[in-house]
């Protein structure tokens, strides 16, 4: 298992997840899916997903047609509703909180699966 932070520009990161290996990429980023704020969607990138909000150079999309044949894992999108998507603008507390709520479910999820492997 490895975390990436990968900030605005994942397609920088590809040569080090090809070098681990993973069966699996979880993308995490803030998207406009009309749901409340901090609401999370988890979506197969094999399907199309909705317009992310981002600086990305490179829209997900391409980004994850790009790792999947680069490194062949199975690749999805952790999609979180922003509160503020104003330019240098921080987590909102709403955000913050799922953010936390994510990050705790996914250490006990992995960490299971680390274990039970």
């Amino acid at each position: 298992m490895r975390l990436i932070q990968c900030e605005t520009v994942p397609e920088s990161f590809v040569e080090s997840i090809a070098e681990f290996k993973p069966s699996h990429v979880l993308i995490m980023d803030a998207a406009m899916i009309g749901r409340n704020a901090g609401a999370v969607v988890l979506v197969e990138l094999t399907k199309a997903i909705p317009p992310a909000v981002s600086t990305h150079a490179l829209p997900l999309e391409l980004f994850s047609e790009y790792l999947r044949n680069t490194v062949g894992a199975d690749i999805r999108l952790l999609a979180i509703q922003p509160e503020n998507t104003e330019f240098g603008e921080g987590l909102t507390p709403t955000v913050e909180e799922a953010a936390r709520n994510i990050a705790e479910v996914l250490v006990q999820v992995l960490s299971h699966i680390t274990h039970v492997n």
